[in-house]
């Protein structure tokens, strides 16, 4: 199963040298295969991200992604963007400039048709408990949708150990994502 390692500026602040040493700390603690540099109120998004991309690149066959913004992850030289569910319509955008796409998605119809825009991966969420994220979809349902499409699905949401881990191996999902799980 996959792992995909998604930061918060609570556990990694927004200070470039902590920043770096935190992130370099949980890649070789956990060795992901996709990381997601992620911080929404960072006034400096983009200097922080060529951090990111810089730590990154230390690890092979890792693939780093940037949030949202699929023009800034062009220019700095990321393997892709992962879009917020609001952004649909940019997933074509952000192919055209050869990125990796990654959306989150929330339904099943939101899954089919990120398939269907050409995305490469969704995320699937939340499949666990959540605070502040609604009601969890649960192991079942995930399994459902896994096996009603072809594209590779992140599970994401309550996954904070290895008991969450466990229960997702029959689900059929590519791989999860997690925040509190790489801390």
């Amino acid at each position: 199963m996959k792992k995909y390692l998604i930061t918060s500026r609570e556990h990694y602040t927004d200070t470039p040298a902590v920043f770096r040493s935190i992130l370099q700390e949980g890649l070789k603690k956990h060795l992901p295969d996709f990381a997601l540099y992620r911080d929404k109120n960072n006034p400096h998004y983009a200097i922080q991200a060529d951090h990111f991309l810089d730590v990154c690149k230390n690890f092979y066959g890792l693939k780093a992604f940037l949030h949202q913004d699929y023009n800034l992850a062009s220019k700095l030289g990321a393997a892709g963007v992962h879009l917020t569910s609001q952004q649909f319509d940019d997933i074509s955008l952000a192919k055209d400039l050869g990125l990796e796409v990654i959306i989150s998605t929330h339904t099943h119809d939101e899954v089919h048709i990120a398939e269907a825009m050409g995305a490469d991966y969704v995320t699937y969420s939340p499949i666990f408990s959540t605070p502040g994220k609604g009601e969890s979809k649960g192991v079942d349902d995930l399994a459902e949708i896994a096996g009603m499409t072809d594209i590779d699905i992140f599970a994401l949401g309550g996954i904070i150990g290895d008991n969450e881990v466990a229960a997702l191996q029959e689900s059929g999902a590519f791989g999860f994502a997690s925040i509190r799980y790489f801390e």
